[in-house]
């Protein structure tokens, strides 16, 4: 598959290995961890990151992109499955905050999703991800809880479903 570029310097590749350390790295931030909240229980476990990676990248049905923000590894996006539906998630790393990347890899993503609805997740005070989501055209749908392992307690999170 080829790269998909914009004006800023945003584009999706295929996940290779050599882009596990970097995510690994940006995983490890706990700012990061804290906003994402559902998260592994150990996010410096790296033979479990590995696992968990090596798991996702032999998983035909789950749609996987790096991010690059003008060549440099910015995060990775995901579509899966997740309680009987079709879901996305990003993890950007923070040094790439701030700067518009989440929305347009998700815009860039979207239309390699060929069902509706598909669903997102946030949690209620990671404003940040909801205003990325809205703005790729996501409603909220619904809310949940859940535990978090990064913040040691249970999180309320909205979920946010894309129709067409």
């Amino acid at each position: 598959m080829g790269l998909q570029t914009n004006d800023e310097g945003v584009r999706l590749r295929e996940v290779k290995e050599s882009d596990l350390p970097i995510l690994f790295e940006q995983q490890l931030d706990p700012d990061a961890n804290y906003m994402a909240a559902f998260t592994s229980k150990d996010p410096s476990d790296k033979a479990a990151f590995l696992t968990h990676w090596k798991n996702i990248l032999s998983n035909r049905d789950i749609q996987k992109m790096t991010i690059l923000c003008n060549g440099c590894v910015a995060g990775s996006i995901l579509k899966f499955e997740q309680f009987g539906n079709p879901e996305v998630s990003y993890w950007i790393g923070k040094q790439f905050w701030g700067k518009g990347i989440a929305t347009c890899a998700l815009l860039h993503f979207l239309p390699k999703i060929e069902v509706r609805p598909v669903y997102a997740r946030a949690a209620k005070d990671n404003l940040a991800s909801i205003r990325v989501l809205e703005k790729c055209g996501f409603e909220r749908f619904d809310e949940d809880k859940g535990y978090s392992h990064a913040r040691g307690k249970e999180v309320e999170e909205f979920i946010l479903e894309l129709e067409s």
